[in-house]
């Protein structure tokens, strides 16, 4: 399938109403069809992996189509300058948060990139590093926790950023982590304790969201009821 029949394919996916709803959700409608993302995933399925075709979907300026990238693209074919193109064009949080939990977590350069992205200015740029950590944390589950543990570091020199999606990709990295297993989970309240108390609003913000979710007694539970398996 050539770029222009996968969006051509998308094109007769397209919900009017659908789009009307995109902005109470902060996503691009000026470059949009207004296909859901169960139909974009359906699609992406169908295709199978294409490295090329999600390279060439991943240039166009509309937003289901570089969407559909990320489904079609292959992981383990990505350099490091493809991913590093693609981030620099995000401009929404679902792309960001799409291509990092179905295409850039399964690169072998997922890890490299996670500081390298946090420290980028853009706001999109900078949330893709924590989206990827996120990603990671939830989707390895076989590895060890230290690299993610020790990335908490990360995600404490940007706690002050109080840019919207920043502030939240922080927080969700956190979380995530502390669902790993009981160490990670221990580690990661330590941070969100310090964070906690921070004279920083934003700071505080992170450390408190973190906290509520960490100290629900079904998190400790499960991850007791896991570590004992």
């Amino acid at each position: 399938m050539t770029s222009a029949a996968a969006i051509s394919s998308l094109k007769k996916l397209s919900s009017a109403k659908y789009r009307s709803g995109m902005a109470r959700y902060g996503l691009p409608m000026d470059k949009a069809f207004g296909v859901p993302v169960g139909e974009i995933q359906k699609l992406g399925k169908t295709i199978g992996k294409n490295h090329a075709l999600g390279l060439a979907l991943g240039k166009s300026k509309w937003f289901e189509a570089r969407m559909l990238a990320c489904y079609v693209v292959d992981p383990d074919e990505l350099s490091a300058a493809q991913m590093d193109r693609w981030c620099r064009d995000f401009d929404s949080w679902g792309i960001v948060d799409t291509a990092c939990f179905v295409a850039f977590d399964k690169s072998p350069l997922a890890w490299k990139k996670v500081a390298a992205w946090a420290k980028l200015k853009g706001e999109f740029q900078c949330r893709t590093g924590f989206a990827l950590l996120a990603s990671l944390a939830l989707h390895q589950k076989k590895a060890p926790d230290g690299p993610f543990i020790k990335a908490l570091a990360l995600c404490e020199q940007h706690a002050s950023d109080d840019r919207n999606f920043v502030k939240k990709g922080v927080s969700w990295a956190m979380r995530t982590i502390g669902h790993r297993s009981l160490d990670a989970h221990a580690a990661t309240i330590e941070s969100a304790t310090g964070l906690a108390a921070s004279p920083n609003a934003t700071e505080r913000w992170i450390g408190k969201d973190v906290l509520r979710d960490l100290n629900r007694p079904a998190v400790s539970a499960r991850l007791k009821k896991r570590a004992i398996k």
